[in-house]
């Protein structure tokens, strides 16, 4: 929202990329404060934020999906950004919703960043039909965080730019994915991991890259999803790569990684012939995975801390239509994703001997 920030960003190498006709911007930003962005920017630009949707949506002959890439711990991206996600559903709500969510670290300087999370993450919960965690302490090169950022969302949708003998439309992603409406945080893994400024560089062995895809060094997030449990996981795959080849390395790979016991065929394929730049293939995989379970745990520590002392809450409760409910509800809806995750993880440690009962959509 910050003009400063946008007219910078306009003067630098990446003007072409954004339509300066489409930026809607304010003298400041939402200062850290969830409340700001989502209650005092939201209510304000509302009108102008639905025109401009509807003047891009009006030249789509075929609108499948919105992307959302926000942050969470600052006001703008986790405020205002959940208020377009919510406004989405209300003017859009047959076209389904993907977000990439960008996580604060521990170490954040934000010292409100627990709170902001915690509110959006409720509107996640409500409005998204697919979130992409990323953690920024994954990657300290921000740089590089945001190159993967957008890599992953350039590679979820090139099957409707080229052409591939296995195409994957982007609402198979959430029916093949989804079993339960809330849990739709999808884990990430991008191979090979690099920059335009590593073209060059060896590409990975074929099957060392199926691999890679598994392995906690590759995650978006901190996880290790081959020790926690999968409820689906999709394969996207770009360049030379067969069928026979995907399918063989799904073989070899299913005996090392937990799937849940009504869904141990919960594979879901796409590839595309046409490479990326500078190597023979590669390779974005999606996880709906319970390894995301600790990144909300912690979240939920960092804001308890904060919350059992009331600190920093004056700052929210000042802003027209902020109740000190808001909060008590976000805490509520985020304990009770964990619960849904513990659930599932009690079915792989064989601590149930019957099936969760998780909620499902009315």
């Amino acid at each position: 929202m910050e003009e400063g920030v946008v007219n910078e960003i306009l003067q630098g190498p990446l003007r072409d990329v954004f339509d300066s006709k489409q930026l809607i911007t304010d003298v400041s930003g939402s200062g850290n404060n969830w409340a700001v962005g989502y209650k005092v920017y939201g209510c304000q630009y509302r009108e102008n934020i639905v025109e401009k949707l509807r003047k891009t949506a009006e030249h789509c002959d075929c609108l499948q999906c919105f992307f959302i890439i926000h942050s969470m711990g600052g006001g703008t991206g986790s405020g205002l950004g959940t208020f377009v996600l919510n406004l989405l559903e209300d003017e859009f709500p047959e076209v389904y919703r993907f977000v990439t969510s960008v996580y604060p670290s521990g170490e954040d300087d934000v010292v409100t960043s627990p709170y902001n999370s915690v509110l959006a993450m409720k509107e996640l919960n409500e409005h998204a039909d697919c979130v992409l965690p990323i953690e920024n302490e994954v990657r300290s090169d921000i740089l590089f965080l945001n190159l993967q950022t957008f890599e992953v969302k350039l590679l979820i949708y090139y099957s409707a730019r080229f052409e591939g003998s296995l195409n994957m439309d982007l609402n198979e992603i959430s029916m093949n994915l989804v079993p339960f409406p809330r849990l739709h945080y999808l884990v990430s893994s991008l191979t090979p991991l690099y920059t335009l400024a590593d073209v060059n560089i060896p590409s990975r062995r074929l099957d060392q890259m199926f691999s890679d895809a598994f392995s906690r060094d590759h995650q978006l997030i901190r996880a290790d999803p081959k020790h926690s449990l999968y409820l689906a996981c999709a394969l996207l795959v770009r360049g030379n790569v067969q069928v026979s080849d995907l399918r063989r390395n799904i073989e070899r790979l299913k005996p090392s990684l937990h799937f849940v016991s009504w869904n141990q065929e919960g594979w879901k394929t796409s590839l595309c012939s046409v490479p990326p730049v500078g190597h023979s293939h590669s390779l974005l995989a999606l996880a709906n995975n319970t390894c995301v379970k600790p990144t909300f745990v912690e979240l939920k520590d960092r804001f308890m801390k904060l919350y059992k002392k009331k600190a920093h809450l004056h700052h929210y409760l000042q802003v027209d239509g902020m109740e000190q409910g808001c909060f008590s509800e976000a805490l509520s809806s985020l304990s009770d994703l964990i619960e849904e995750y513990n659930e599932l993880d009690a079915t792989k440690c064989g601590l149930r001997t019957d099936p969760s009962r998780l909620k499902i959509a009315v």
